[in-house]
This record gives C-alpha cells, structure tokens and sequence, in this order.
C-alpha cells in the first residue's frame, strides 16, 4: 500500500510539473504590456516537456508568414535547383527598392539575413506555383495554400501558419525530419545564425506582414545552449513602425528572463 502511494505521489509530482511548465506566463504576458503591444510568444524545449507561453489563443491564429517563409523556400529553391549553394549570384536587376543593401547583386548568404524581398521573388518565378503546393503539402506547412500571386504569397497571399506551426516545423528542420538533402538543411542553419555566443547560438528570421491593414511581424528560431535546445516564435501586432524592434526585443528578454541565454 505505501509502494502504491509513492507511485502515485511521483506520478502527481511529475503532471504538476508538466501543468506549471506549461501554463500561461504572466512573465511573458508583461513583457509586451509594458511596450503596450498585442501578441503571443512560445519558447518550447525539443522535446516539449517544458514549454512557455504567452496568449494561447493567439498562438493557434494562423497569419501570413511573411519574411519568415524564407526558412522553407531557401529550402525548396535549393531542392528545385533554382539555386545550387549559398554563394551563387543572381544579378540587381538595377531597380531602387529604396534601401542600399538591396541594390546590389544577392546570393543566399546576403539575401537571407537582410530579408531581400526581390531575391526571393525572383526564385518564386523560377520555382512555380505547382511546385510550391506541392513542397507546402510535403511541408505540412500552415494552410499550405498560395493563391493567385506566386511572389506575394507569403507576404500578401493566402499562407499562413500560426506560432505553434513555426515552432512544429522548426522542431522538425532541426531534428532534419524534411524531406530534403542534409546539406541543403546544413547550408539554411549556417545562414540562420544571428547570434554566436560561447554559451549559445540563436537561429532565427524576422518577418512583418506591411501589405495588409492590420500590420503584424514575427521573430522565430531556436537557441541551442550547453544543456538543451530551445524553440521560439514571437507574433506580435506593429501598428506603427518603432513597433517593429518589439519583435527581437521582447523575444530576447524572454529568452533571458527565462535563463536561456
């Protein structure tokens, strides 16, 4: 009888565990209270047995993905052949997208960290909407749906995903449970790296949905520490531009209010 009662004292110790890890974070929730912005973050471990969360209604709401779809389609254009490496160019085509940065020619290690808009529109011509269906189906990605523009899609079409999808399909591309080549996995997480530190390194991209009326923008990754691996997807309202540093901010004092970095 006293054998029975310890099991079951260990069997309720570990569900408390599990329920306070995974409950609602007014920690979290402050963060953006303070800053006076609308949104939701989760930082979840690999394996999900620790997982914090802030407004979990608005972390199932599916929105554009916007600049954060480059993650998959840096993987499908290398897996198209579009692209074959990181260092391969593809001529400006001499047209002012009013920011420097942009005007000049673009490889995939320049493109992806500065969110090169006509890059990535210019794979999507060569990739082709009956190939992108297909790879958001393999994908398991959002609604896997486009619409009628395969350049704008992703920023002004029919995708969307919700944070808990970022951070399912980041779980998967780090464990390299896609269906593509490790090299081209290998090659996307190398151009991800936005911070290198000797207790950590952060994967991530940024994202902001500007051609829609209620503006919104993402922060997703993941940190790989010592001891664990942990996931984060940050979406949050910008109703005027300064909003937009909320997105790395809030995202980075979560990460250290939770002793993760």
């Amino acid at each position: 009888m006293e054998a029975k009662f310890k099991i079951i004292l260990i069997l309720l110790s570990s569900f408390l565990a599990v329920s306070v890890a995974n409950a609602e974070d007014s920690g979290l929730g402050q963060l953006f209270r303070e800053r006076n912005i609308k949104g939701t973050i989760i930082i979840s471990s690999l394996g999900g047995e620790t997982e914090y969360f802030y407004n979990r209604a608005r972390a199932t709401k599916r929105f554009l993905p916007a600049s954060t779809f480059k993650i998959p389609n840096t993987l499908i254009a290398l897996d198209e052949k579009i692209i074959v490496n990181e260092k391969q160019i593809i001529k400006w085509d001499g047209k002012d997208r009013g920011w420097s940065p942009w005007n000049q020619d673009q490889s995939l290690e320049t493109a992806f960290p500065i969110s090169c808009v006509w890059f990535y529109q210019e794979l999507a011509k060569r990739i082709g909407n009956i190939n992108y269906l297909s790879h958001l189906d393999r994908l398991n990605y959002g609604n896997k749906k486009t619409g009628p523009g395969v350049t704008t899609f992703w920023l002004e079409g029919e995708l969307a995903i919700s944070a808990r999808g970022q951070i399912e399909f980041l779980k998967k591309f780090y464990k390299e449970d896609l269906p593509y080549k490790k090299s081209h996995l290998q090659l996307l997480k190398n151009i991800m790296i936005v911070e290198k530190k000797p207790r950590y390194i952060i994967r991530g991209k940024t994202g902001w949905a500007m051609h829609v009326k209620n503006q919104y923008g993402w922060y997703v990754g993941y940190v790989e520490t010592d001891q664990k691996v942990w996931f984060f997807a940050m979406n949050s309202d910008i109703g005027k531009k300064t909003d937009a540093v909320y997105r790395k901010e809030i995202t980075m004092e979560a990460l250290k209010v939770k002793g993760i970095i």
